[in-house]
């Protein structure tokens, strides 16, 4: 999966929230940061060569909308993480957790409980 800068997420966030934009839709949506069109337009543009959104034309205008969902980018960012700094290992990202006291001992059972069916799910 290609990187997002912090610009592009914060527009893809727009698409995920209210679905197919123009480009002027997304400059008043991100009004307070006083964006020129040329930019956003550079920015969408960009995304649409990372495969992130495409564009359907209205006369001289396109309309784009993502192609990617936020739990598919969600899913595959983590994935990224796990991979780049934590060896392929969701047991040392939940190791990592514990040493910080941020899950407790509840959560992780849980978690176990949740495991559990769904190994008895795919049994059946």
């Amino acid at each position: 999966m290609k990187h997002l800068t912090n610009r592009e997420e914060e527009i893809m966030e727009q698409f995920w929230d209210r679905g197919p934009l123009f480009i002027n839709d997304i400059l008043k949506a991100l009004g307070d940061l006083k964006l020129h069109y040329n930019t956003v337009s550079t920015v969408v543009r960009g995304l649409e060569d990372k495969g992130f959104v495409d564009h359907e034309q209205f006369g001289n205008t396109y309309r784009y909308f993502p192609v990617i969902s936020r739990e598919d980018f969600s899913r595959m960012s983590l994935q990224n993480i796990v991979g780049k700094y934590f060896n392929h290992s969701y047991a040392s990202v939940l190791s990592m957790f514990v040493e910080e006291e941020k899950i407790s001992a509840e959560e992780i059972r849980e978690l176990i409980a949740q495991v559990e069916a769904h190994s008895q799910k795919e049994k059946k």
